[in-house]
């Protein structure tokens, strides 16, 4: 069984016991957090939709750890002015585990 889910402005396909790095959730880590934006779930051959969303469906996971991501480097140069420019960035993240999908 999967399902597709939206969180953080993305949108991710998940099954039971999958853990990936969504965008910074307000839950403390060990805790449950449940997701009801749920687009899609599939089960085999079955497969529901939603319009844009399905009606009661959920998904549970729980909060593994609060980290942050790899620096991404930004460079402003421009030719022949003496001029440059550098700076950085990263992003906070939270990583889910899937515990249950429910339609």
């Amino acid at each position: 069984m999967y399902a597709v889910i939206k969180t953080g402005g993305k949108q991710y396909r998940v099954t039971k016991g999958d853990k990936l790095k969504v965008e910074k959730l307000p839950v403390e880590a060990g805790s449950s957090v449940e997701i009801n934006d749920v687009l899609m779930v599939g089960d085999g051959d079955q497969v529901t939709v939603g319009s844009p969303l399905i009606d009661g469906g959920k998904v549970t996971a729980t909060v593994v750890a609060h980290g942050r991501g790899d620096k991404i480097e930004i460079i402003k140069f421009k030719r022949r002015k003496h001029h440059q420019k550098r700076t950085g960035h990263r992003q906070d993240y939270t990583e889910i585990e899937i515990t249950n999908i429910s339609a």
